[in-house]
């Protein structure tokens, strides 16, 4: 039943952004809510809980920090700026006149499905709590996180920074944590998302891991990491250089 209801918060709001990218013919919106999707499922899931334990609170507040922070991110690095190159070729594939009412399925469904299977180690985490006690495994799932969302907010501070610099157009970004992996954000988002797993393991949610591994397997091989290596190769001619002597996920040190 939380899971139900949850399901129907996520369309709720889906149906709700939907709505606005009509008007504005901009269905990026929806890339700023990936965050806070999973603020609130796992806000709806901590309040439907009749008992309230200590790594209830814990996940509330990891989650929180993660969403909050992530959302916050891609809304200013989006604000003002066209819809983004990916929405543009569907908009022009499917045609100007009916993509308005395909966006809500290809789109605002799909990621809030999207959502619903990556929370899944949060359902299984408030769900099969039962106690105050938190175990070892509670421990190396915190260290996890503290880790991934370290990876994760500098690399997208450094990145940002980065490109603000003008002098920096069409350069490669090697410092700070990019010398270590090409891609340190999407990285500590998987490592996030590994943690999340390990809670739900150490709640006794079991199966719920499989939401965390889906979450993995998007970042490094649908919309993350194969995605933006693929239009790198092509419009940075000196990518291939970085890709020679980095690692593109697990940080290491640079080869020579």
């Amino acid at each position: 039943m939380n899971f139900i209801l949850a399901l129907t918060v996520v369309f709720f709001l889906m149906f709700i952004l939907w709505l606005i990218s009509i008007p504005i013919k901009n269905v990026s919106i929806v890339d700023a809510f990936w965050g806070m999707g999973f603020v609130v499922v796992n806000a709806t899931y901590f309040i439907l809980e009749s008992h309230i334990y200590t790594r209830n609170i814990i996940i509330l507040i990891l989650v929180s920090i993660w969403g909050i922070r992530l959302s916050a991110y891609l809304f200013k690095r989006n604000y003002g700026k066209p819809e983004d190159f990916r929405y543009q070729e569907f908009r022009r594939h499917y045609g100007e006149d009916r993509y308005w009412w395909f966006s809500f399925f290809q789109v605002f469904i799909l990621q809030g499905s999207l959502i619903m299977i990556v929370s899944l180690p949060l359902f299984g985490i408030h769900g099969e709590t039962t106690s105050n006690e938190l175990n070892s495994i509670d421990y190396i799932a915190l260290l996890c996180w503290c880790i991934g969302f370290l990876f994760e907010s500098v690399g997208d501070y450094q990145l940002t920074k980065f490109k603000k610099n003008p002098t920096n157009k069409g350069a490669i970004l090697k410092t700070g944590l990019w010398r270590y992996t090409r891609h340190p954000n999407y990285f500590g988002d998987a490592t996030v998302w590994f943690s999340f797993g390990l809670f739900s393991i150490a709640s006794g949610g079991y199966w719920h891991i499989v939401g965390a591994l889906a979450m993995i397997y998007l970042i490094i091989n649908i919309s993350g990491v194969a995605m933006l290596e693929k239009s790198l190769q092509k419009t940075k001619p000196k990518y291939k250089e970085y890709v020679k002597s980095t690692n593109a996920f697990i940080p290491w040190f640079p080869k020579k």
